[in-house]
């Protein structure tokens, strides 16, 4: 129940639970979508929020995924946290306003995994401003 699959050069292991046949030595197909969801986002953020020149020290995207019951599970809606930290972020209503429209950019036009997980699921959001 291991795959290896050559992405650009980069090899990347699937792999399947224990208790279906897998050795635990990749993360599993379903998790590995949403990491690419939030690798996609994240890049678009990242570049819009530097042409809008905000300054921050971290940044982080926390996604979760609820699967339906009946087979073939799917995700029947994901979410995704985008945490900020920064001089003076929090309760910050101008870097929460840029911050928002980067993300509502990336999910309605830039990501086109957004986009095409938006036509088989929910898809929701929020943001955390907090101070460093």
């Amino acid at each position: 129940m291991v795959f290896e699959t050559n992405i650009s050069g980069h090899r990347i292991r699937i792999d399947s639970e224990e208790q279906f046949g897998g050795t635990n030595t990749g993360p599993r197909p379903k998790p590995l979508l949403l990491s690419a969801l939030s690798g996609c986002t994240a890049m678009d953020v990242i570049s819009i929020l530097g042409k809008k020149r905000v300054v921050f020290n971290t940044f982080r995207i926390s996604v979760s995924g609820e699967l339906t019951e009946e087979h073939p599970k799917i995700y029947k809606k994901i979410h995704l946290i985008y945490e900020f930290s920064g001089a003076d972020f929090e309760n910050n209503a101008e870097i929460l306003s840029k911050v928002q429209r980067a993300v509502q950019l990336s999910l309605d036009n830039y990501c086109g995994i957004a986009a095409m997980l938006k036509k088989a699921c929910e898809l929701t959001f929020e943001i955390r401003l907090v101070n460093s």
